[in-house]
């Protein structure tokens, strides 16, 4: 496993902890505490990943069983049965990515399991080494203190000996014993009674005795300071150099364990975010091609289906209720001639929904230039009255722009605005009621541009600027491509980006933020499946560096697009 503790090592408190007397234990207390931590999150995240798996299982199996016993009964046809076929797989998706939240979480729980163990082996291991050391430093003071006892013991022999030769008397002797001078009190007692056992001794046996005691007391004398300088030696090492590498080895395992158990818990943060992103984009996708659960139960059309049943059902059994009332019959047996059918002029098309003639000025699909050269205007007119509905009627509502409209609706829209612009009211009831059709026509205009907004020439480049770290770099950069493109694509791009600037002013009421709008307006403005640096089709890869780019333009919009005196 690679190591999580980071290059810069703290070195104050290493030197802290080589100050303090308690560092070894304090360390060895502090992994316990991380150990016990980290297994607690390892438990939790199997827990979960449990109850996910279980519910992902659970969702799957309920998703296939319910289509498949629609497909056998005798429920409705039409675009019902597609509409209920196509939710039905969209829960098996979400069925299969709960299954692989859970695998992940069972991942990181084993890889949490596998850290503590690590980490608990590394401080046995360190551990140990403390002990071994810590020992030898004890014996070595033991063995130093044992040889100082056996030097003081054979100075004081030699201190009877002396005091015999020189022919000290045992009450001199006892008097010395009782004298506190020079601290002999005990060793003069002893004396005492060494010279009373040596008294009568001759002149040649007290000078070998002499020569005994005081060959003996050298060598004591010898292993004594050879003791005290190796037990110098030894706790100098233990203390500069040998404890210091320890508190720093128990300190990266700390180190290791913390920054493990934070790594993983900030993976299962995303991976939660992660998820809960993937289900709202399966429930309503972004791409407005894409019908999500709503639109698809919204495409359900009960009076079709009705009348496609109706027209089966009299095809198939019309004519075989010969026991109900005949509906003709002859007039002599009370049969009155049949009703002829009236047109009320009421039911005629109403003027909100006739039909809109073409005026050859399409603005869907065609490219910007051109447009705006055939308008002879500075921004596209679609962009301009599409902008002023939605902060008219939708700065406000939640969600504005994330949520798409109803498809159908949306597809209405475009038409109508393809065919006449001019004439289409967007304060009409239809759609001031629900401003999401007008932003998911505004987005769906962007998006088929022959040539995207930042365009394509110029992707790469963008690209490039957003994958700057420095903050301040990467705005000049990206200032410096928003001033290199087309004046075309300048205008638009600054009147657009005038236009979520107020969006964002009233974020406490959209909850839309800069980074919600930059998500939303990454691959739009770009153009979804352009090709990356390496001139491969990796739109998803670059995902991140276009909503980047799109953050940080709005960001410093001011700065970019506003000149001095002007209001933004």
């Amino acid at each position: 496993m690679a190591t999580l503790v980071e290059p810069s090592f703290d070195e104050n408190i290493l030197r802290a902890l080589c100050d303090t007397d308690c560092g070894v234990p304090l360390l060895m207390d502090r992994i316990k505490q991380s150990m016990v931590s980290c297994r607690e999150a390892a438990a939790f995240l199997k827990r979960r990943a449990g109850i996910e798996d279980e519910y992902g299982k659970a969702m799957q199996k309920l998703a296939r069983q319910a289509a498949n016993e629609y497909a056998t009964s005798e429920a409705k046809a039409g675009s019902y049965v597609n509409a209920w076929q196509s939710s039905m797989r969209t829960h098996e998706v979400m069925a299969d990515n709960r299954i692989k939240f859970a695998t992940r979480l069972n991942e990181m729980s084993e890889e949490l399991s596998n850290l503590a163990k690590e980490v608990d082996k590394n401080r046995k291991a360190t551990k140990d080494l403390a002990s071994r050391y810590e020992r030898a430093l004890q014996e070595s003071e033991s063995g130093t203190e044992k040889a100082k006892a056996r030097f003081d013991m054979t100075a004081e022999e030699l201190e009877r000996l002396l005091l015999q030769k020189e022919g000290e008397s045992l009450k001199d002797n006892a008097m010395q014993g009782r004298s506190p001078v020079n601290g002999k009190r005990v060793i003069g007692k002893a004396v005492a009674k060494g010279g009373m056992l040596l008294k009568g001794k001759n002149p040649q046996n007290l000078q070998r005795q002499e020569d005994d005691i005081r060959a003996r007391m050298s060598t004591a004398s010898d292993a004594y300071r050879k003791a005290v300088t190796e037990t110098q030696t030894i706790r100098q090492e233990y203390f500069n150099f040998q404890l210091p590498r320890i508190l720093r080895a128990l300190k990266e395992c700390v180190d290791e364990i913390d920054l493990g158990t934070q790594y993983h818990l900030a993976r299962y943060a995303f991976l939660c975010e992660s998820i809960v992103h993937s289900d709202a984009k399966i429930i309503s996708p972004p791409d407005e091609n894409t019908p999500g659960l709503k639109a698809t139960m919204e495409s359900i059309d009960n009076r079709t289906d009705f009348k496609t049943f109706m027209q089966a059902y009299i095809y198939a059994h019309g004519g075989m209720n010969t026991r109900g009332p005949r509906r003709t019959g002859p007039v002599d047996e009370g049969f009155l001639p049949p009703i002829p059918a009236h047109h009320h002029p009421g039911n005629s098309p109403s003027p909100s929904h006739a039909p809109i003639s073409d005026k050859g000025r399409p603005t869907f699909g065609v490219s910007l230039a051109e447009q705006m050269a055939r308008d002879d205007v500075d921004v596209p007119p679609i962009v301009v009255k599409c902008c002023e509905a939605i902060e008219k009627y939708g700065l406000t509502t939640q969600g504005v722009y994330r949520i798409g409209g109803t498809h159908s609706k949306v597809l209405k829209l475009k038409e109508r605005l393809d065919r006449d612009l001019d004439s289409v009211n967007l304060d009409a009831e239809e759609w001031s009621s629900d401003i999401s059709n007008v932003t998911s026509v505004l987005k769906l205009w962007l998006r088929e541009l022959p040539d995207p907004l930042f365009t394509s020439s110029q992707h790469a480049d963008f690209l490039d600027a957003a994958r700057n770290e420095n903050e301040r770099a990467r705005h000049i950069r990206l200032h410096e491509r928003v001033n290199a493109l087309p004046d075309p694509n300048y205008s638009t791009l600054k009147y657009l980006m005038g236009h979520l600037h107020k969006v964002v002013q009233h974020e406490a009421q959209n909850a839309m933020s800069v980074q919600n709008l930059a998500i939303v307006f990454g691959p739009t403005l770009f153009g979804q499946g352009q090709p990356g640096l390496n001139g491969q089709m990796n739109g998803m890869a670059d995902a991140s560096l276009q909503n980047k780019a799109v953050e940080t333009i709005l960001e410093h919009y001011a700065d970019i697009f506003v000149d001095e005196g002007e209001e933004s």
